[in-house]
């Protein structure tokens, strides 16, 4: 019962409006569900994705207002890798991110760049029969859009202290020195180590968890295969949009394994995802409170008003 690759990733940032501008305007995803981290309701948890949230394309983001840059270092990921399908795709982000002044390093079938807070990013030109999980933006044309998730890289001091527990317990598959592949029926991804040399500083600009996809019937049983292999997972934790146990990897690096569904739909239509505050059931009653407290964002799919 194989993973179906990378579900989402959450990082964190300190400054919302600046993030729905990048994440949303500027790499041209979809803001699928504006809501609140359900551990800290007073502050907010964004996800943006592909055209209908599916896993495999969701990017999320805890905002802490006036958080202090962070450091990756041992035990967390530090760069998230994204699929375009050509050359000419690579080409057309190559001159979007140099117009809005976004330094790039490019080599000849990718780029590296940094969001507004640091966070390490990749764009890559991938032949996959997975398939490309785009979102609609007036600027981009659907072709060169951002695909889906390819991978994360995370850094370690060992690399192959994690190699026993993703191997066996969690059937990941050894690709390269120090790289795995997670592949399930319908999609895959890839996690790779690089070499630490310091300890990282959790803050703006760093990501906090990775998540693997599981079917909603095989995630118990990958709860049990987690405690079995030696990882402490927690219970399973209704997050009402996908139910999730998380636990860290020998390398320290934060895991989840997320279901596929219910889904982003599960309270609002797909037509109108990420335009209002949705706030899971039990936090409803919270809503007028919780509203005053986080900053007002712009909705960017919003028409101009001429």
């Amino acid at each position: 019962m194989p993973l179906e690759g990378i579900h989402h990733i959450t990082a964190i940032t300190a400054d919302a409006p600046g993030n729905v501008d990048f994440y949303a305007r500027v790499l041209g995803l979809r803001l699928v569900k504006k809501t609140v981290n359900q551990d800290d309701p007073t502050v907010y948890h964004l996800f943006y994705a592909d055209e209908r949230g599916s896993s495999g394309s969701d990017i999320t983001f805890f905002e802490y207002p006036g958080a202090r840059r962070g450091r990756a270092g041992a035990g967390m990921v530090h760069r998230i890798g994204w699929r375009l399908a050509s050359a000419e795709a690579l080409d057309f982000w190559e001159r979007r991110l140099r117009d809005e002044g976004v330094p790039v390093d490019r080599s000849d079938d990718r780029m590296r760049l940094l969001d507004p807070e640091g966070l390490g990013l990749e764009l890559a030109v991938v032949d996959t029969a997975d398939e490309p999980l785009a979102a609609e933006h007036p600027d981009i044309p659907r072709e060169v859009a951002l695909q889906g998730f390819d991978s994360v890289r995370a850094y370690s001091f060992d690399l192959a202290a994690s190699r026993e527990f993703l191997e066996g317990a969690l059937e990941f598959r050894a690709a390269g020195e120090s790289g795995y592949e997670v592949r399930g029926r319908e999609r895959g991804s890839f996690y790779v180590y690089d070499q630490a040399h310091e300890a990282g500083v959790g803050g703006a600009g760093t990501v906090h968890h990775v998540a693997w996809a599981s079917p909603m019937e095989e995630h118990e049983a990958w709860r049990a295969r987690a405690q079995e292999g030696g990882a402490k997972p927690t219970p399973v934790i209704d997050r009402f949009y996908f139910r999730s146990i998380y636990f860290r990897e020998p390398s320290g690096v934060l895991f989840e394994i997320a279901t596929i569904g219910p889904g982003f739909t599960a309270d609002e239509p797909l037509e109108t995802l990420g335009q209002r505050l949705s706030l899971p059931p039990n936090f409803e009653p919270l809503r007028e409170q919780v509203e005053r407290t986080l900053t007002p964002l712009p909705d960017p799919r919003a028409t101009p008003v001429s």
